[in-house]
């Protein structure tokens, strides 16, 4: 009868320890779980805080665009001010390429007329003159009578 109590009281000692450490596994991996969030939580509020002083250092920079031009799907030609020179750059394809550099152009004195507009523009304008002429000319005209309705 003490054999048989010894070994119920071990095998009761081994599903215990066997308990255990499925619950110390559990915990492991709770921990591991916990520190994976705190690592990644610690990422975004880094990146978050780089890129609102990564914005406040760009916005007095010497970088403007001028324009930009598709010269293909992905590909486009674009113009960039750095302080007094414009430099025209190839882009496509994760590359940038240098073109061409010049110095930037004097600003446009205000004794300079403007330039002519293109012939589509100047055509649209000279038909929205004319559709604002034609309603106006019809606002100022009388309104139909009941006896002009009627016939």
């Amino acid at each position: 009868m003490s054999s048989e109590a010894a070994s119920t009281s071990s095998s009761s000692l081994d599903a215990l320890s066997s308990g255990g450490d499925s619950l110390i596994g559990m915990a492991m991996i709770g921990k591991t779980a916990a520190a994976l969030a705190l690592v990644i939580a610690i990422i975004l509020l880094c990146t978050a805080l780089l890129k609102r002083l990564g914005s406040a250092k760009r916005a007095g920079g010497h970088l403007q665009m001028i324009s930009s031009t598709a010269v293909g799907n992905r590909e486009r030609v674009v113009i960039v001010q750095v302080e007094d020179t414009w430099l025209v750059l190839g882009v496509g394809n994760g590359r940038v390429t240098k073109l061409h550099e010049r110095p930037a152009p004097a600003t446009a004195s205000e004794g300079e007329p403007p330039l002519a507009p293109s012939g589509f523009a100047q055509r649209f304008s000279q038909a929205l003159a004319h559709n604002v002429g034609k309603k106006h000319a019809d606002s100022t005209s009388p309104p139909p009578s009941e006896t002009d309705r009627t016939s």
